[in-house]
């Protein structure tokens, strides 16, 4: 598995693709399984140079149900894949794998402005915002 830093243009041809196909699909599930009021977004998608897997960053609103609903999302893959296939047959010879995580650049960007209100600098005092962990 190697991501390259600099995507070709056939990565970012499929990663289009993907993103697009997969943040209908998982909106329409969210709605078909009671989640009416659950907002899912596909922020970005990233494939892999030998476009065998791609990694999927969902970002979902209200937060307090993210944990639940990338579980479920999660859970779901095989099913999510498979439907995703039978779009996107005409554009992709194979399928890459689907690898989940949650985006949460929102959050972090909120907490950068609520310390700005608060007159706190987090330029000045780093320990004020928890460490990102990298994906």
């Amino acid at each position: 598995m190697y991501f390259c830093r600099m995507e070709t243009q056939r990565q970012k041809k499929i990663a289009g693709v993907l993103q697009k196909d997969l943040a209908d699909i998982l909106q329409r599930a969210a709605t078909d399984g009671g989640l009416k009021g659950t907002l899912i977004s596909v922020s970005k998608v990233a494939v892999t140079t030998d476009l065998s897997i791609a990694k999927v960053y969902v970002s979902i609103f209200p937060t307090d149900k993210a944990a639940e609903v990338l579980k479920g999302i999660k859970e779901g893959q095989p099913v999510i894949r498979h439907e995703l296939a039978r779009r996107t047959r005409n554009q992709l010879r194979r399928m890459p794998e689907l690898i989940f995580y949650l985006d949460d650049s929102l959050d972090y960007i909120e907490k950068i402005e609520k310390s700005l209100k608060e007159g706190e600098d987090p330029l000045e005092n780093p320990g004020l915002l928890p460490r990102r962990k990298k994906a």
